[in-house]
C-alpha cells in the first residue's frame, strides 16, 4: 500500500453492490458490470502503485525543526465533530496543532471508512508535510488564510494536482492531474489540507438518473452512515457521508439536479448549489457547456451551516476561464433580517397530464409544515404556492438530456478513454429530430420567463429535497426521474438552494428542508438555514 492509497474491497463485493443499485439492468449489463468491476479493482490497484510513494502508517509525533505551539494536553476526540469553522479557530488560538487535528481526523476516517466506502483516494504523506508547515507558520506569526491547517475532502469529480482523480469512470484510473481545479486551489489557498477524496458516480451522473446512489465501477457503493443498508444519495455520496460520520469538516460537491442537496438531506448535513455562474467549474471533470450550461453548479457542504458561510465567499468569482462566471457581489448572511420575508411553500409538484403525481411521506410533510410555522412565527409573510408546470419542465429537461441519444455522455467515454462505461450508462435512447429538440429548448426558456414572473412575488421559496429519507439500496423508493424534480426544478432555473437537516423518519434517517431563493440570493438561503439549524438542530451524530 502507498501514500495515495485506499482499502481496496474485494472485486466480489463490489460486484455485489453494483449489481444491487441496477438491478433493472439488461443481463448483458450485468456481464460487463462483472467485467468491468474485475477490471476497476485492478486498475486502481495499479493507479496507485504506480504514484511510488510509501504508506505513513505510524506517523511521527513531531517534524524536525517545528516547534510545538499547542498545549500537550491529548486531543479531545470528539473534535472531528467540531464545525469548519470552530477548528479554524482553534488553531489560530494554539488550541490544537494543525497535525493533531488531521491526525484526529485521519482516526476517524480510518475507523468509519470500511463501512462506508466513502473516502476513495488518500494523501496523507503530503497532508502531514502541509500541517508541520502550518504549525511552523503559526509559530511564527503567520496566517495562511481564513482555513489555516483545517483538513478536508474533495469530491472525486475535481481534479486535485498529484492525486489520482477518476470521476468515476475507468478511463482515468490511472489519472493524475498536474494543477488542481479552480475551487481546490482557492481552498489550499486559503490554508484548507487535502486529506483525500471522495467517492462519486461516473462523470457524477448515477445519483440523478433514477439510482439514487454513489457507486462506480471502479471503488463501488458508497453506504449511508445512519444505516449501512441505505444510500448515501448522489452524486456527492461520499462527501455526504463523511462528512456526516466526523471524518471530514467540509468537501466541495457539484449539482446537476440535486448532487449536492440529495446527499445533504439523505446524510442529515448542509449543503448549497449556488446561483448558475456564482462558482467557477474549472478542473472539473464535466462542465454541462452548451444545452445543460446552467444546471451544473459547484458548492460546499458541511455539518453547520455556518461553514457554508465561511467557504462560499472563498469559492465564488470569476477564474478567467469558466465562461459563465460573473463578477456579482457576495452580500452577508448575517445582514439578512427574516422579519417580513415573503415564503412560498409546497410538498408536492402537482400532477400531469395523466394524472401521475409526487406523494411524500407524512414525515416529509410534516417537516416541512414545521419549518413553514416556524418562519410564521419569526414574522415571515407565508403562502402555499408552487412553481409553474413543475412536472411538465421535468418531462422536457429529460426529453433534452436524451433526446441526442445521451450522445453528450457517449463524448465523455471517448474523451476520457473509458471503454467499460457503467451499468447505468445508455446511448440507445430514440434520437429525436432538430426541430423538435429546438422547440424543446424554446419551452424551457418560456417555462424559466415564468419562473421569474412566479418569484417576483416571493423572497424565499420552502420545499421538500425527497419523497423520503435515503432508501434502501437496490430499492426503487421514491426517486424516478420525477422524484429529483424537487431539486432538479432550481437547476433548470439556475437558482440558489440549499438543504439543512429538520427532521428525523420513523427509521430514524435524517429529514432535510430545501431553501431556495431569487438568483444571487445566497444571503436568504443561508440566513434561513442557519434559522432553521438553530430551531431543529441540524446535524446529528450518527451511532457508527
Amino acid at each position: 500500500m502507498n501514500d495515495f492509497d485506499r482499502d481496496e474491497a474485494p472485486a466480489e463485493h463490489l460486484q455485489s453492490d453494483v449489481e444491487s443499485a441496477a438491478q433493472d439492468s439488461t443481463a448483458s449489463s450485468r456481464t460487463r458490470s462483472r467485467r468491468a468491476l474485475l477490471f476497476g479493482a485492478a486498475a486502481a490497484s495499479a493507479a496507485l502503485a504506480a504514484c511510488g510513494k510509501s504508506k505513513d502508517a505510524a506517523v511521527p509525533a513531531g517534524s524536525a525543526g517545528v516547534a510545538s505551539t499547542t498545549s500537550t494536553t491529548p486531543v479531545d476526540s470528539e473534535i472531528v465533530f467540531a464545525s469548519a469553522t470552530t477548528m479554524a479557530q482553534m488553531i489560530r488560538d494554539k488550541k490544537i496543532s494543525a497535525r493533531e487535528l488531521l491526525t484526529a481526523c485521519y482516526a476517524r476516517i480510518d475507523a468509519v471508512n470500511p463501512k462506508l466506502n466513502a473516502v476513495v483516494q488518500f494523501c496523507r504523506d503530503r497532508a502531514y508535510k502541509e500541517a508541520d508547515a502550518a504549525d511552523a507558520a503559526l509559530a511564527r506569526g503567520q496566517v495562511s488564510g481564513p482555513l489555516h491547517g483545517v483538513p478536508m475532502t474533495i469530491k472525486d469529480s475535481w481534479d486535485t494536482a498529484e492525486v489520482i482523480s477518476t470521476g468515476g469512470t475507468q478511463g482515468r484510473a490511472f489519472f493524475i492531474p498536474d494543477k488542481d481545479a479552480t475551487v481546490v486551489a482557492r481552498l489550499r489557498g486559503a490554508g484548507a489540507i487535502l486529506m483525500g477524496k471522495t467517492n462519486t458516480p461516473e462523470f457524477t451522473l448515477g445519483g440523478v438518473s433514477g439510482m439514487g446512489t454513489t457507486v462506480n465501477i471502479i471503488y463501488g457503493m458508497s453506504r449511508n452512515p445512519y444505516d449501512q443498508t441505505r444510500s448515501t444519495s448522489g452524486s456527492t455520496g461520499g462527501g455526504g457521508a463523511i462528512i456526516a460520520a466526523g471524518g471530514s469538516p467540509f468537501d466541495i460537491g457539484t449539482d446537476f439536479g440535486g448532487s449536492i442537496r440529495g446527499p445533504a438531506h439523505a446524510n442529515g448535513i448542509a449543503g448549497i448549489k449556488p446561483t448558475t455562474g456564482r462558482v467557477p467549474r474549472t478542473g472539473h471533470i464535466v462542465d454541462y457547456g452548451g444545452v445543460f450550461d446552467s444546471y451544473q453548479q459547484g458548492g460546499p457542504m458541511a455539518r453547520r451551516v455556518e461553514d457554508l458561510l465561511l467557504l462560499m465567499p472563498i469559492l465564488a468569482g470569476p477564474d478567467n476561464k469558466d465562461a459563465i462566471i460573473m463578477p456579482m457581489p457576495w452580500a452577508d448572511p448575517g445582514k439578512v433580517a427574516l422579519k417580513g420575508l415573503r415564503v412560498a411553500w409546497y410538498t408536492d409538484m402537482g400532477s400531469d397530464d395523466k394524472g401521475e403525481a409526487t406523494k411524500p411521506t407524512a414525515e416529509v410533510i410534516e417537516t416541512i409544515t414545521r419549518c413553514v410555522k416556524h418562519l410564521e412565527k419569526l414574522g415571515c409573510s407565508v403562502t402555499a404556492s408552487r412553481p409553474p408546470d413543475m412536472m411538465a419542465i421535468a418531462d422536457i429537461s429529460t426529453k433534452l438530456r436524451e433526446g441526442d441519444g445521451n450522445a453528450w455522455q457517449k463524448r465523455l467515454t471517448e474523451k476520457y478513454h473509458t471503454t467499460v462505461p457503467g451499468p447505468n450508462r445508455r446511448f440507445d435512447y430514440p434520437l429525436i429530430g432538430t426541430a423538435e429538440f429546438t422547440e424543446l429548448l424554446e419551452q424551457r426558456d418560456a417555462w424559466r420567463a415564468k419562473m421569474i414572473a412566479w418569484v417576483k412575488d416571493y423572497d424565499l421559496i420552502v420545499c421538500p429535497p425527497s419523497t423520503g429519507p435515503a432508501p434502501v439500496i437496490g430499492s426503487r423508493d421514491g426517486e424516478g426521474k420525477r422524484g429529483t424534480g424537487f431539486t432538479t426544478t432550481y437547476n433548470i432555473a439556475g437558482w440558489p438552494s440549499g438543504v439543512v437537516r429538520a427532521g428525523t423518519s420513523p427509521e430514524k434517517m435524517p429529514l432535510g428542508v430545501m431553501l431556495t431563493a431569487q438568483p444571487w440570493r445566497e444571503d436568504i438561503v443561508l440566513a434561513a438555514m442557519s434559522e432553521i439549524e438553530r430551531e431543529f438542530g441540524g446535524w446529528q451524530k450518527p451511532t457508527i
